[in-house]
């Protein structure tokens, strides 16, 4: 494995594989702790060639229970921008966009450890992947500004972007059977013991906290972990399959593309977790 060069080498730019997908070690499970994200370039895979190989890190998280697909869902299902017809259009404004700032399913009582997206196909140019290592935000705030926050928990649900960018309300039946969940906002790692922030898109409110104020906090902070010297921009190429923890990451698409004139398509598995503490 050779490291990718980048000033966030030590702590967020990948490492990259050139081997063959094969059963997963010690050494790739400290890897992947060490760098928090894994490239594998240059792959061929079927969705059930991914889910095997992304079932070495642990149990796979079902997706997509409704979806017509469910079966091939529960597999790898399908990151895109297009509509019910195939067809490419612009999904960047929507309250449940994956172009915002969000650790995957954190709305879960359990949220996983591990995703893993591969590219089937892309844009010309563009159509990025930003990371955002949430622990070196943890370790650059202020003693004070830690103190303030270390027993705070933050209120996760599906569907609290919609509040926040104006969508439609989230049906009852979905409440019922994905209720909110509340989760450390600074959560440990399970593995390595190192603090990291825990928010994104799909954070409600602080538990306790006037509504108003937790806000506030929320998007302080959020904007204080996602400034440039914590971000790894990955540039994607056909074939790579990308590995993170989302444990100490927050990530987002980008529109840096034509949208409504190209396809890009990306086959996500996410790997169980444990509850944050």
């Amino acid at each position: 494995m050779a490291s990718s060069s980048g000033r966030l080498r030590r702590s967020t730019a990948p490492i990259k594989s050139s081997a063959t997908l094969r059963a997963v070690g010690a050494s790739d499970i400290k890897v992947l702790l060490d760098h928090h994200i894994v490239v594998f370039p240059e792959q061929v895979l079927t969705r059930e060639q991914q889910y095997a190989f992304t079932a070495n890190f642990g149990e796979i998280e079902r997706h997509g229970a409704r979806n017509p697909q469910s079966k091939r869902y529960a597999v790898a299902h399908v990151i895109s921008n297009l509509d019910g017809d195939g067809n490419p259009i612009d999904k960047s404004s929507s309250p449940v966009s994956n172009y915002r700032w969000h650790t995957d399913k954190s709305y879960y009582p359990a949220p996983p450890l591990l995703t893993a997206l591969y590219a089937v196909e892309l844009p010309p140019r563009g159509g990025d992947t930003e990371f955002a290592n949430t622990a070196m935000g943890y370790d650059a705030l202020s003693e004070k500004t830690q103190r303030r926050i270390a027993d705070l928990r933050v209120v996760f649900r599906w569907g609290a972007s919609r509040q926040k960018w104006g969508g439609s309300p989230v049906p009852e039946a979905e409440i019922r059977e994905r209720p909110p969940v509340d989760h450390p906002l600074v959560r440990t790692h399970p593995e390595t013991g190192r603090k990291a922030l825990y928010l994104g898109n799909h954070a409600s409110h602080i538990l306790g906290m006037p509504e108003a104020e937790g806000a506030a906090l929320l998007d302080e902070l959020l904007e204080h972990t996602t400034r440039p010297q914590f971000v790894y921009a990955h540039r994607w190429h056909r074939g790579d399959l990308v590995m993170w923890d989302n444990r100490c990451l927050l990530h987002r698409a980008v529109a840096n593309y034509e949208m409504g004139r190209y396809r890009r398509v990306l086959h996500r598995s996410v790997v169980r977790g444990t509850v944050p503490f």
